[in-house]
């Protein structure tokens, strides 16, 4: 849960629904269907008369303009939400049956070409660096990367660096609200864009309208040990879902029907071929199983897995440098240029080669979330203790996890630690959480919400949109609470639709 910002911040929470400071977004035809708009709000909202910002907004006009129902606000927690919805529009395009759909990009971020978007000059290091080069000199380097990341960020974001945390984000989110006339704030949040529906329901419970969110990560945890023991757990239990997908679906290229134990297998066997000159270890093949776990790679996955059985682990390999693009909870190392350095993968230092210039996401996610990183004995004794309870791929997600903020500046107290939230009197909240989805739980403990339980990973609605499957348990649900409020009952579950329609 997030704490709140400064008293002052909390004292702005307070100030007149008018939200004094921003300005009225004047929308322009952008491309793509879009009308785009700026936002202009103060850097620090403590300080409203100081210096300012821009907001990227882009505008998905209702269907019946006549029947509009209103402003639904959507970030998709992308990178860049404007760029991820051009890209696939149709993860969000079905809302615009019943509301002009408005997407916000956080401070920082932005569309494509925007001066909204701050560009650092030096990219954030891929976490594999930390997998395939486990040494107290990997470390070290590694972490001497990152803070030179962290510096590039703060020298390319200027004054606007410290503004960089949800809690200011809440406070643009109801800068928007505001303008755009509505009393309470309608709002669709997905991966990272969820947090930013927790911050705005702790600033401001008052003007909190009906509100989607879902995929949020776990930073409720204030024991860095316990919350990287329940992701590696939860990274286990996919290699196990993802051996009964590969089970029921006839055509799987693991025709022996265990993946897990073509892992094993293929663990027993490391180095293997994955190419002339070059070879997969047993970490390799950790990570690069980790990485295919996301339930929409597990069929490239099974391909990888049967092809590495056959003697070429080529695919597997490049699987371990391949993230999905646009994920602002990702660092930003971790993007699809990893495709074209692919053959270089199993090099731990051409795994850390240099990348285009990289957003600010990943200084944000440890401005809002900075754990107390342990040092490299202390995260030793915790790393065996994770390949004791998840000995197969789970234990991996402890070095990513620590790779987040490895290396930057720790200023004050972090923002996750356990508190009490205020309480709340708007309406109760939907979220939705994936059992495929080992970051998602513990966004279920927010204060006064419905929990909306399904059998996909994150971003299950949006990527069910991408798939078309529109009458899904899962988005059909969603709709009817945006539209007329009507919740589902406690303890509903809805089924894995994705994953069900996915086949080898």
């Amino acid at each position: 849960m997030i704490i709140l910002a400064t008293a002052a911040l909390a004292a702005a929470a307070t100030a007149s629904p008018a939200v004094k400071g921003a300005a009225v977004p004047q929308w322009q035809d952008c491309g793509d269907g879009l009308q785009c708009a700026k936002l202009s709000v103060p850097v620090d909202w403590a300080r409203p008369h100081g210096p300012r910002i821009e907001i990227d907004l882009a505008r998905m006009p209702a269907q019946d303009p006549q029947h509009s129902r209103g402003f639904l606000v959507v970030n998709t927690g992308a990178a860049s939400t404007v760029q991820d919805v051009r890209a696939r529009p149709e993860g969000v395009s079905e809302l615009t049956r019943w509301f002009d759909v408005v997407l916000v990009e956080p401070r920082g971020l932005g569309d494509r070409g925007s001066a909204a978007a701050v560009q650092c000059a030096v990219a954030q290091p891929d976490p594999l660096r930390l997998v395939l080069a486990p040494g107290r000199a990997g470390w070290r380097a590694y972490a001497r990367d990152n803070a030179a990341y962290d510096r590039s960020c703060r020298a390319a974001a200027g004054p606007a660096y410290d503004g960089l945390t949800s809690w200011q984000v809440a406070h643009d989110l109801d800068a928007l609200r505001a303008e755009l006339g509505e009393p309470r704030l309608r709002y669709f949040g997905s991966s990272y864009g969820a947090v930013y529906g927790q911050a705005y329901m702790e600033l401001f419970p008052h003007r909190v309208g009906r509100m989607y969110l879902e995929g949020g990560p776990d930073h409720t945890e204030p024991d860095l040990a316990q919350r990287l023991t329940a992701q590696a757990r939860a990274a286990e239990r996919q290699l196990f879902s993802f051996r009964d997908w590969c089970r029921r679906h006839l055509g799987c290229p693991l025709d022996d029907g265990d993946a897990v134990k073509v892992y094993d297998a293929l663990t027993r066997r490391t180095p293997l071929h994955a190419g002339p000159g070059r070879t997969v270890n047993a970490r390799h093949l950790a990570a690069a199983v980790h990485a295919g776990l996301a339930p929409g790679r597990w069929p490239e996955l099974a391909r990888a897995m049967s092809e590495a059985r056959e003697g070429d682990a080529t695919k597997l390999a490049a699987m371990a440098s391949e993230a999905r693009e646009g994920d602002a909870t990702k660092p930003a190392a971790m993007a699809s240029e990893a495709r074209d350095r692919e053959g270089d993968a199993a090099d731990p230092a051409a795994a850390g080669a240099a990348a285009p210039p990289a957003t600010v996401s990943g200084s944000m996610l440890c401005h809002d979330f900075m754990p107390a990183v342990p040092g490299y004995r202390r995260f030793l004794a915790m790393e065996t203790r994770l390949r004791e309870v998840a000995p197969r791929v789970g234990w991996v997600s402890g070095r990513y996890e620590v790779a987040r903020c490895l290396g930057m500046p720790r200023k004050g107290a972090p923002s996750w630690p356990p508190h009490v939230p205020p309480p709340r009197h708007g309406p109760t909240v939907l979220v939705g959480i994936g059992r495929l989805d080992p970051g998602a739980r513990p966004v279920g403990r927010v204060p006064g919400a419905v929990v909306l339980s399904h059998g996909d990973g994150r971003d299950a609605y949006l990527l069910q949109g991408v798939s078309r499957l529109r009458a899904t348990c899962l988005r059909t649900h969603v709709h009817d609470y945006l539209v007329t409020g009507s919740l589902p009952q406690e303890g509903t579950e809805c089924p894995g639709e994705l994953t069900a329609g996915m086949y080898p």
